[in-house]
């Protein structure tokens, strides 16, 4: 049976309570969200997106206020991203308390925590009385979800319920930065810039996505953060990376995802434009609905021109490499 689709919050937080699985709008993508703190909960978690379980999840709370329940030290750093960004597209790895159940964090000893900017999100927190266990609502290394039809057609015969919150604003994941040691470090690229970081705690490193560790066997090497793996984000049809459409490029079969009006006649090829004037917020509001969109279609391939290498152009970027690799 397929979960409804609804806006009935109070409905939301009777699941979530008895320990089921409720998926909701974030600013970013849809999370599918468990009580945090009840291990059974979470794995159900696991189950549905049949994630891997050395993948840590990240832990959403209604409030900033609420932060130092679950992290057992917080580095000036974190204060002054967490006072710039939260609520939003933030998400930063600490050191955990105790309270964090193991299976959440992978068995490390920190844990990735933010505040999302949306309402209702924060409305469903806040009324759970309950941190959030929230990974995106959708398959393990499929693209996420930006609407709550996405998720139905992903999970809706795994999961309890979808609350609708709508589109999402953002359109691609939250930036997560660790602030676990001397300086921090941006573990995966999102909906905050490097230059956005960079101006409130200075230069920060950036870590690149890791392989595959032991085939994703459960006695793989946990992940620091989620969304850490090499090939991630991906469709099902093959998807080509190119710098700029030219007609030579060009195949049968083959459909187009372009951040701009193409420069040339693309003839009876499947076109999606993310922004008619290259604006990279747009352009991220709409990456992963015009993705869905071209691999419903089954083309032999998806060609998909890179962004300008700036900005959320770096987050885009990202996750057409990964949507790439093979």
């Amino acid at each position: 049976m397929t979960a409804p689709i609804g806006t009935d919050l109070a409905l939301a937080v009777r699941l979530l309570r008895a320990g089921k699985l409720v998926a909701f709008a974030t600013e970013t993508v849809y999370g599918l969200g468990a009580d945090a703190l009840n291990p059974l909960a979470v794995a159900r978690v696991f189950e549905a997106k049949r994630r891997p379980k050395f993948d840590p999840l990240i832990v959403h709370l209604s409030d900033a206020d609420e932060l130092d329940r679950y992290a057992a030290r917080i580095p000036p750093d974190a204060v002054r991203l967490a006072q710039a960004f939260w609520p939003g597209p933030l998400t930063l790895v600490l050191p955990k308390r105790d309270i964090v159940p193991d299976l959440v964090t992978a068995g490390l000893d920190s844990v990735a925590l933010r505040v999302p900017a949306h309402p209702q999100a924060r409305a469903l927190i806040a009324a759970a009385d309950t941190p959030l266990a929230a990974p995106s609502a959708n398959r393990f290394g499929s693209i996420s979800p930006t609407t709550a039809a996405h998720v139905a057609e992903q999970l809706g015969d795994r999961i309890d319920y979808i609350l609708d919150g709508g589109p999402c604003d953002v359109g691609i994941e939250s930036t997560i930065v660790g602030v676990l040691h001397d300086r921090p470090e941006i573990l995966r690229l999102g909906g905050l810039s490097v230059e956005q970081i960079r101006d409130v705690v200075g230069e920060v490193s950036i870590r690149p996505a890791s392989s595959d560790p032991g085939g994703r066997s459960e006695n793989a090497t946990p992940q620091l953060a989620p969304g850490m793996l090499e090939r991630h984000y991906a469709p099902r049809t093959p998807l080509v990376v190119i710098e700029r459409l030219t007609a030579d490029l060009l195949e049968p079969g083959d459909a187009l995802l372009l951040p701009t009006p193409p420069p040339i006649e693309t003839g009876s090829h499947c076109v999606e434009v993310l922004s008619p004037t290259g604006d990279l917020r747009e352009c991220a509001a709409n990456f992963f609905a015009a993705l869905r969109r071209l691999d419903a279609l089954h083309p032999a391939r998806i060609l998909a021109v890179r962004f300008a290498d700036e900005s959320l152009g770096r987050a885009l970027n990202d996750r057409l490499r990964r949507a790439s690799a093979r």
